[in-house]
């Protein structure tokens, strides 16, 4: 068997653990590429789990990266959210909003967490993952899944229901309807928006109906008749969302966190380095 043949089956598994870890599909892939290239290196007749190794493997390099990355996004210009990405993993429950609470985490935590609780490895193959005592990892564990138990909506919306109002959201944030979009928002409501620097973005989260009303009804105006384009409904990172191009010519993502019908969290990805795969999704063609 080539190191291809036993590394190829893996790589989406791979993948999806960096990409959890990481939040940046660019470095998730340069993780599992530095991987199999150490594959490729490593003596395979004494290898008995080449998964078991691989993931191993993935997740030491995720940790480097990680502490590296603390650095980067505390120089980020605004805030920074997850790279926006399509692809739903059946059993896979670790939305956006969640991804944002695991950021909140020691890299050591996020790691035990998702390897443990996301992706079903038992604390022995957490340990040797992660270089740990399995208590240890029961530990950082638990104090993950607390962060996280707490941002999970207490009263989620159904998907269809979730498209219904994203959808509504869209008509009425661009129609200027205020009285309709003030009816979508819960009274603690906050929105962030990503733009890296590299695009106009509110530099840092708006929080209250009241603020996020007035910085809608402000883009509103500010565009006039210049209507966004709708280009892609459904669901990214588990949550409802829209993918528009917007009068500037920016390609953006909207993703909403909802809980008993209202909104509570709005997501906004502008920065052009994270939307390569949306703009993928949608065409090229779109943006003009």
């Amino acid at each position: 068997m080539t190191p291809e043949d036993a590394f190829d089956p893996l790589r989406p598994r791979l993948l999806r653990i960096a990409y959890r870890m990481l939040g940046s599909v660019a470095e998730a892939e340069d993780v599992v590429q530095e991987a199999y290239l150490r594959w490729h290196q490593t003596d395979r007749t004494v290898v008995r789990d080449a998964e078991a190794l691989l993931v191993r493997t993935v997740s030491r390099l995720c940790l480097d990266v990680l502490k590296s990355a603390r650095v980067q996004r505390e120089q980020y210009v605004g805030t920074w959210l997850p790279e926006p990405i399509v692809e739903a993993v059946e059993g896979d429950d670790l939305t956006l909003t969640l991804m944002m609470a695991l950021e909140r985490l020691s890299p050591l935590e996020r790691a035990a967490f998702l390897l443990h609780d996301v992706f079903g490895m038992d604390f022995d193959e957490v340990a040797r993952a992660i270089d740990r005592d399995p208590a240890a990892c029961r530990q950082l564990a638990s104090r993950a899944r607390s962060h996280v138990r707490e941002a999970r909506p207490r009263f989620p919306v159904s998907e269809g229901k979730g498209r219904e109002l994203a959808a509504a959201f869209f008509t009425a944030s661009r129609s200027g309807d205020m009285h309709a979009l003030q009816a979508l928002l819960a009274q603690d409501v906050v929105t962030y928006t990503d733009g890296g620097g590299k695009v106009k973005a509110a530099p840092n989260p708006i929080y209250g109906a009241d603020k996020v009303l007035r910085f809608f009804n402000g883009l509103r105006e500010r565009f006039g008749l210049n209507a966004s384009r709708l280009v892609y409904e459904g669901p990214i990172d588990g949550l409802p969302a829209i993918v528009t191009v917007e009068p500037d010519g920016v390609l953006q993502t909207t993703a909403f966190a909802f809980e008993e019908d209202r909104i509570v969290a709005i997501y906004v990805t502008r920065n052009p380095d994270k939307l390569q795969g949306i703009r993928r999704l949608v065409g090229g063609d779109v943006i003009s």
